[in-house]
């Protein structure tokens, strides 16, 4: 994949995020149209988002929300923009001013973005600031997966777990990082796993908040398994059988989708919002978990970046039509860490993981679910901390 690549392409550009006046100018004109569906009386979140809620949620988007507060939040951090493989790139940078900080990449999903890092940023580039110990500090790169964000729009056909991957140790190299952490959740599992497997020379210790694994007995894959663990794979398929419409259209059709998500924001925001909710460990309350306008933090990156469609149609590359010929898996040999938010949604025992991870830490949380350091930094950033003191060297 590096051959023939265009090294001018791939100078680092400083960026700064700010959306001119008549993008938001236009959002909250769509806003005020908004033509809203009809909902059953007693239906709840049931079909999908609640109305209620999302008429809330709009209204606040429209007349509260402050995106220039959101950006000085994105500003307050170096960032910068590159072209890699033909693909544009943003990422955030953060030296740490500790002498001896460890570089540390992390790595979002869908329907995420980088601003799930906008709390854990400072407390892992600066600890000594954020009450914590100078000795755990990180020089944090934190990419926008390409087709996401100021990551997007994607040009290419194909653009996968596999060449996201190799984006990203492109960025470290770029940066003059030979030797660093890697952490994911969501599809930012995958693509820093791949990371591992490909080098594992160069991952120090790799921490998921999301992991995959394998039975070690397809013909009896709950041999060996605690009732706890029976009972959340019996969950696991319920789940699965009443909340994988989205996988499925996105893996499918996702341009077909995109047209309504990219003209209203009401049906961004409401494709958007569900999974946070089903997704958190917020009991059904998704207020709990979440303020509005860290909702909207992350769902108006979708909307003035128009990247609701390649972010989807990153499904399609990954799982569906588009998706290359399965790869063979190898072990990953370099030290994992798996963080248990106790609302993940697809939890996989760690007998299975550990016929694919070279497993040393598994550590159950009290809360917290799928978007581990957007819903809990300070447990996400604790975690990740203890798992790296022993390899930091």
């Amino acid at each position: 994949m590096r051959e023939g690549k265009n090294r001018m392409s791939e100078q680092l550009h400083p960026f700064h995020c700010h959306v001119p006046d008549e993008v938001i100018a236009d959002l909250k004109e769509r806003l005020a149209r908004t033509r809203l569906p009809d909902q059953l009386d007693g239906a709840g979140w049931d079909y999908g988002t609640e109305r209620s809620y999302l008429n809330e949620l709009c209204t606040y988007w429209r007349d509260s929300f402050d995106w220039r507060a959101t950006e000085a939040r994105f500003n307050r951090y170096p960032q910068f923009k590159t072209e890699i493989y033909g693909e544009n790139v943003h990422f955030h940078h953060i030296r740490s001013p500790e002498p001896n900080a460890r570089p540390l990449i992390m790595t979002h999903g869908y329907p995420g973005s980088v601003a799930e890092f906008l709390d854990v940023l400072g407390p892992l580039s600066d600890p000594a600031s954020h009450g914590g110990d100078p000795r755990d500090a990180f020089h944090v790169v934190a990419p926008s997966i390409p087709g996401y964000g100021f990551s997007g729009p994607t040009r290419h056909k194909g653009f996968n777990i596999a060449r996201a991957a190799a984006v990203n140790d492109r960025i470290m190299e770029l940066l003059g990082y030979d030797r660093y952490f890697a952490q994911g959740g969501d599809y930012g599992s995958a693509i820093s796993s791949r990371m591992a497997m490909n080098h594992p020379d160069r991952v120090i210790g790799l921490h998921l908040n999301f992991i995959v694994g394998r039975p070690p007995d397809l013909s009896n894959p709950l041999a060996g398994l605690s009732e706890e663990e029976v009972a959340e794979q019996a969950w696991k398929r319920n789940y699965d059988a009443h909340e994988s419409g989205y996988q499925a259209i996105q893996g499918t059709k996702p341009q077909s989708l995109a047209y309504g998500l990219t003209d209203s924001p009401a049906g961004l925001a409401a494709w958007i919002v569900e999974k946070f909710k089903t997704w958190s460990d917020c009991g059904g309350d998704i207020e709990k978990s979440y303020s509005k306008d860290h909702l909207l933090e992350n769902i108006m990156l979708y909307w003035v970046t128009g990247t609701i469609n390649s972010a989807m149609r990153f499904y399609y590359e990954c799982i569906g039509p588009g998706a290359p010929p399965q790869e063979e898996w190898s072990f990953v040999t370099v030290p994992t860490a798996h963080a248990r938010f106790p609302s993940e949604i697809r939890p996989t025992p760690r007998l299975w993981a550990e016929q694919m991870y070279n497993i040393v830490r598994w550590t159950k949380l009290p809360k917290g679910g799928h978007f581990a350091a957007f819903e809990q930094p300070e447990l996400f950033v604790n975690d990740l901390r203890e798992f790296c003191r022993d390899y930091r060297g």
